[in-house]
């Protein structure tokens, strides 16, 4: 039995409701993020909380926690999920914030509404020694999204139908192209290695600022491993010694076929499999409360 936090309490999953008004449910009006804890520890903490502050405003939505309610209540949230689980496991917390719930299905903002806040969290399973041995294959795919994807928004449909494209296709992922730029992907961002140098698209509202993504930039530069932010073209893609997808639940993934072709030569490069040792090495940090 998964315990969740729902508008100021801790009950079990399946008797959490929120009411079919919810504007989440009606607009996916709300924003999301996903937190890995290792050792009961909020992983990257402060910029998780700075980015779900970003995502509030960038949809005009008043914060309904303070930093150390949302700590608190996480925590104790973790607690709960890990004694269930039975054992020091680690976990993934999922939040969620939508505007609430009114009267009346309007698109304008409700006044004096209440944000439903909810979270929960779940073991994060071990890491597939397949994906370390073989890599992943990917495809890439028009970027149909919106003009705000720096946004962490529910509204998650287009990704969701590229996703499943890129599955239909036998893939792991689709790494989206807007206007002959590789973006990212549809739940990650994009690395490639490129002349013994580490690239990833600079920041804009077209992507997601990764969590994952901004400590890999910071692993580069403290490790001395050349780094850019720079434009990556699609054509690039094809030239690409390495390419990685990044997110905060599924790390560091190495891309080795892309639209049918091998990435490199067709197995984990070795700049991947020095980030990976580098990135253990942090989480082991962070479980011993020497980082966070």
């Amino acid at each position: 039995m998964a315990w969740v936090y729902l508008n100021g309490r801790f009950l079990p999953l399946e008797e959490a409701c929120v009411p079919v008004t919810d504007r989440g449910f009606l607009f996916g009006d709300g924003v999301y993020e996903v937190i890995p804890a290792y050792g009961g520890r909020l992983f990257r903490w402060p910029h998780h909380l700075q980015r779900l502050q970003n995502s509030l405003d960038g949809i005009r939505l008043v914060n309904p926690l303070s930093d150390a309610q949302w700590r608190d209540m996480l925590e104790e949230l973790l607690l709960r999920n890990r004694a269930q689980a039975g054992g020091d496991n680690d976990q993934a917390v999922y939040l969620q914030v939508t505007r609430g719930s009114a009267p009346k299905r309007d698109h304008c903002f409700p006044r004096d509404t209440v944000p439903t806040v909810y979270a929960v969290s779940n073991p994060i399973p071990p890491p597939d020694p397949a994906i370390a041995r073989d890599g992943v294959a990917a495809v890439t795919l028009a970027d149909s999204r919106w003009a705000r994807c720096d946004i962490k928004a529910v509204t998650l449909l287009p990704n969701v139908l590229s996703r499943q494209q890129a599955v239909d296709a036998g893939a792991s992922e689709a790494i989206l192209i807007r206007d002959g730029l590789a973006i990212e992907g549809t739940s990650s961002n994009l690395f490639v290695v490129c002349d013994q140098r580490l690239c990833t698209p600079p920041k804009s509202a077209y992507m997601l600022p990764g969590i994952t993504r901004d400590l890999v930039l910071e692993l580069a530069a403290r490790n001395g491993i050349a780094c850019d932010e720079t434009d990556i073209g699609a054509s690039t893609l094809a030239q690409a010694g390495e390419i990685w997808i990044t997110s905060s639940t599924r790390e560091i993934v190495p891309v080795t076929r892309l639209d049918g072709q091998a990435v490199g030569t067709g197995a984990p490069g070795p700049l991947w499999r020095t980030m990976s040792e580098l990135y253990r090495d942090y989480k082991a940090e962070v479980r011993a409360g020497r980082a966070h």
